[in-house]
């Protein structure tokens, strides 16, 4: 990440970790760590907390300022960052795990940044790249458990700066995952052309999703024939990106990268159109999904 993490954030971060003082009525954020937890927490970010006559929040505060200030200071606090929305920290309390999450996101959204959780693990990504469009697909699929479809959004979210060409890849085969899964699910054989192409067209068929679709009104059909007609064109756009700028098929001397933003604007796309799918499949099979517990 470029900026570096605010005092908001750092805050948080030693709310989260610390669990709080133990001397008022508000309930801890996180978990109540003892001084030795704490030293073991850091220790595995790869800092040196040492307690001593200090007090727990104190001596966490501190150790966060000191490991901002230093060169690598970005990558420390997102290794903390990374692990304190883990939700593997929270195997004996798991109802904490999205409280936590959101009281880190309170301070790092103003700084265009967010921590979202994919297939079990924590990412901290760029606010545009997991926004209003990814997030909601990542709790319909965890709902779901389409695990392949997790981990393709994980690739995606984890390298949509740093290598954008398999985040446009990823994009790619996330659709291909969401079509495969329903194709599963509705007990239907995958086409013998597996490619992004293939796979969209013989999962609209059964949704009732292709663009020639006439039981609609007048008014409607045509309106709705060409927001039909538009997926297919962005699909075949995401699957011509990644044949064209990403990286399935390696890489030659000279390769010219892709910008980030297009590969953002991939993933949003992707997200969009895989969502777009899952609500109609569920509609069409009259699902009642569970509800996610906000912790609350």
């Amino acid at each position: 990440m470029e900026s570096s993490f605010s005092p908001y954030v750092i805050g948080a971060l030693v709310d989260t970790i610390t669990g709080g003082g133990g001397n008022d009525t508000t309930p801890p954020v996180g978990i109540y760590r003892s001084g030795p937890k704490l030293e073991q927490f850091f220790l595995d970010c790869g800092l040196d907390l040492r307690i001593g006559s200090s007090s727990r929040v104190p001596a966490t505060l501190d150790c966060l300022r000191r490991a901002a200030a230093q060169i690598d200071g970005q990558e420390r606090i997102k290794c903390v960052l990374l692990k304190v929305c883990d939700p593997r920290e929270y195997l004996s309390e798991p109802e904490k795990v999205e409280a936590v999450r959101e009281h880190i996101n309170q301070a790092l959204t103003p700084d265009g940044l967010a921590m979202v959780v994919v297939s079990g693990k924590a990412h901290l990504t760029k606010k545009s790249g997991s926004g209003a469009i990814v997030e909601p697909f990542i709790s319909k699929v965890e709902v779901l458990d389409f695990d392949t479809v997790q981990m393709e959004m994980a690739r995606a979210i984890s390298n949509l700066d740093d290598d954008p060409e398999d985040a446009g890849t990823a994009a790619c085969a996330l659709i291909e995952a969401v079509c495969r899964s329903i194709l599963i699910e509705l007990g239907l054989a995958l086409p013998s052309k597996k490619d992004i192409d293939g796979l969209l067209k013989t999962t609209q068929e059964p949704l009732g999703l292709s663009p020639g679709r006439t039981d609609l009104t007048p008014e409607l059909e045509q309106d709705v024939r060409q927001v039909l007609g538009g997926l297919t064109l962005v699909t075949k756009g995401i699957g011509a990106l990644r044949t064209h700028g990403g990286d399935a098929h390696g890489r030659e001397k000279g390769f010219k990268r892709i910008d980030p933003r297009i590969a953002r604007l991939a993933l949003n796309s992707a997200g969009s159109i895989a969502l777009f799918l899952i609500e109609t499949w569920e509609r069409k099979e009259n699902r009642a999904l569970p509800q996610r517990d906000s912790g609350t």
